[in-house]
């Protein structure tokens, strides 16, 4: 191909009907994974009577298994090559087992101890972590391949993340409800028909991604080695950065999804709190479609940095309003808006490091970088940030379906409202960094572009 032609076809614009099959990859992966990250500590603990510390030594060990094969996913990625693409495929290839394993993960058979035990840490390292890890791989490692086009990049991502938050919202407004509707005092049975329905409705939403995208920026038609994509982290500080900065960030993003159940049934005195809780997450929307707006205003640093800002004050707003319902819920509200800005920038972001690591090292490497920056951290940041919690909750003598003791409400409280506001101060430090490199991206993608240009010269 002519390499204007070729250059004109990576720059181009993305039609509507490509960016809203984008949004379906996060909308089907929600559907499922919310399940998981909202609710499967719950389940384990309240449903299918897992002691508490163990598991959340499940879900650390878990995820502690799926941040390491979200390297491996990133190598796949480089190395596949086929007519639909690099990273489209897999979302044709992976829909129905991601949706069987974690229907698997949500059944309880009838079995105890150490059986009972594995099944349930196989089962989740399957579904949230091998096969979610590679769609979550794909999702990100997709997007610098979409387009070069940096405005098309961030609209595209501001579609991912609506596609996100309504399957969020669809998952946390109607699981509850739904698993006491088919299971009629049988969560175990609700649970199961529930998740086969998500299930069922995210197998159609990934298909219809993979029929409606096309990968346009032109790569290697070569398989790129393991060694040759770690190359592509040599010097990138700005994917440092970000990798840094995500995987703490999933640190108070799960420890704020795990324990909002608790938090509302045990300091509330409302489990269905919960639900409003996690349903308010679709508030995010209207975050998600002013970051085009905000970024051209400001930069994707500062929005960022705004997005913890309002997260913070949510959060420490809820703290003050004691329980107030209207209150709770406004505070929540306020912090629902941040947390979708702050969240939905370092998916756009990663797609820059990219050109980073081709600009520094020659060597692209968008498979690798983006499971690293994105789904390495979401698994590592949602162990820790599972495993932590549970461990002082076991420590503060925290019973099922009992009323908790002073030490185990409080620990509750400062894990659902107080480590998430450390946490959040502690990334935007970190992301003050990232504005210098932010800076150069104009002259990098110059420079790729003259680059090419030799090479076919």
């Amino acid at each position: 191909m002519d390499i204007r032609k070729e250059a004109a076809q990576a720059n181009s614009k993305l039609s509507t009907l490509e960016k809203v099959s984008y949004s379906f990859t996060d909308m089907a992966g929600n559907l499922l994974y919310v399940s998981m990250s909202s609710y499967i500590l719950y389940f384990y603990t309240d449903v299918f009577d897992i002691p508490v510390s163990a598991a959340g030594m499940i879900i650390l060990i878990a995820c502690i298994v799926d941040a390491v094969s979200a390297i491996f996913w990133g190598s796949i990625v480089d190395h596949t090559h086929t007519k639909w693409g690099q990273s489209r495929p897999y979302f044709l290839w992976l829909a129905v087992p991601f949706a069987l394993s974690t229907f698997l993960a949500f059944t309880a058979p009838n079995i105890s101890g150490v059986p009972k035990l594995l099944y349930a840490g196989i089962t989740y390292v399957l579904a949230a972590g091998v096969i979610y890890t590679g769609i979550q791989t794909t999702i990100s490692a997709i997007l610098p391949n979409l387009t070069l086009d940096p405005n098309e990049r961030i609209g595209a991502n501001s579609y991912r993340m609506v596609g996100s938050l309504i399957g969020s919202f669809v998952n946390s407004t109607f699981t509850l409800p739904l698993v006491a509707f088919f299971g009629n005092g049988n969560d175990k049975h609700g649970f199961m028909m529930t998740i086969a329905i998500f299930g069922v409705a995210a197998i159609v939403l990934l298909i219809t991604a993979f029929k409606n995208m096309r990968e346009r920026v032109p790569v290697s038609q070569k398989s790129l080695p393991f060694k040759q994509s770690l190359k592509a982290t040599v010097g990138n500080v700005p994917w440092y950065l970000l990798v840094i900065s995500f995987a703490t960030f999933w640190i108070a993003q799960a420890d704020r999804n795990s324990f909002s159940t608790y938090y509302a049934k045990y300091n509330l005195g409302n489990t269905e709190l919960a639900a409003v809780f996690n349903g308010l997450q679709v508030l995010g929307i209207i975050s998600s479609i002013s970051i085009p707006f905000i970024v051209k205003i400001a930069n994707k640093t500062a929005t960022m940095l705004i997005g913890l800002g309002i997260r913070a004050v949510g959060q420490t707003m809820m703290a003050l309003v004691g329980g107030n319902f209207i209150l709770v819920i406004v505070s929540w509200s306020i912090g629902v808006l941040g947390s979708a800005l702050a969240m939905s920038m370092p998916f756009a972001m990663l797609a820059d490091t990219v050109d980073f690591g081709e600009w520094k090292t020659g060597v692209r490497a968008p498979g690798f970088l983006t499971a690293v920056g994105s789904a390495f951290c979401i698994q590592l940041g949602s162990g820790f940030g599972s495993f932590i919690p549970s461990k002082i909750l076991d420590m503060t003598g925290f019973v099922a379906n009992k009323t908790q003791t002073p030490a185990a409400s409080g620990a509750i409280n400062f894990y659902f409202i107080w480590l998430p506001v450390i946490i959040y101060a502690i990334v935007a430090g970190i992301m003050v960094f990232y504005l210098k490199y932010e800076k150069m991206e104009p002259k990098i993608k110059a420079d790729l572009v003259a680059r090419a240009e030799q090479r076919d010269a």
